[in-house]
């Protein structure tokens, strides 16, 4: 007979790695970099996934999934609607945070720091790299908007398509990336009997400040 498990009796006992002061990069973009390599060999699924947080002008926080796109010298980056919640929230806050968590090798990456956009050739750059329905796509949907049904979508997507047919599809002008520069990265390794491995970077005037949390 299949036992029921009620949720508060669900857990996982992490041993599968550690994390020390040592060991670790003087630098917490090249510390990304390694442990985002280790996680494609690892084929985690949808190993770029980050939940952003944002926060509106009520200071209300919000929070959903994007996809990273690149890892610049000076932060990390995505693309999307510029007049999306998110991006509204950014307008009136440019402080945001990133949560990475790669459970097949029970590790997390928490990033605070301030957002800007990129340039419009960056912006450019990506959304032709893009495939073409995803091009369209950006020129249909208002995002975060409310809209009666569904059917709103595919008639904007019908004569988008319709417009475009003939032509490449520029990028709209409501549409293009962020980075986000940190101040501070911690990278979480899980560990047995809770006390899992903390290492947070804090960024100073000149180097980046290594200390431990406890967990």
């Amino acid at each position: 007979m299949h036992k029921e498990t009620t949720i508060n009796a669900i857990r996982t006992d992490y041993k599968r790695s550690k994390l020390t002061e040592n060991e670790v990069k003087k630098n917490p973009i090249e510390q990304f970099k390694f442990w985002f390599e280790q996680a494609i060999k690892a084929c985690v699924i949808e190993v770029n996934a980050m939940t952003l947080a944002t926060v509106d002008r009520e200071g209300s926080p919000s929070a959903r999934i994007v996809l990273l796109k690149g890892v610049e010298d000076n932060g990390f980056v995505f693309f999307t609607n510029y007049n999306s919640q998110k991006g509204q929230d950014l307008i009136v806050n440019n402080k945001a945070s990133l949560v990475f968590f790669w459970p097949d090798l029970e590790r997390q990456v928490r990033i605070k720091g301030f957002v800007d956009k990129t340039s419009s050739e960056v912006s450019d750059s990506y959304f032709h790299s893009r495939p073409i329905g995803s091009q369209l796509g950006a020129w249909a949907s208002p995002q975060s908007t409310i809209i009666a049904d569904r059917a709103v979508l595919e008639s904007n997507l019908e004569r988008i398509t319709q417009k475009y047919k003939s032509t490449s599809v520029p990028r709209p002008p409501h549409w293009g990336g962020y980075i986000v520069q940190p101040i501070t990265v911690e990278f979480w390794q899980g560990r047995p009997n809770r006390l899992h491995d903390r290492i947070l970077y804090t960024k100073k005037s000149n180097y980046w400040l290594i200390e431990r949390l406890a967990p």
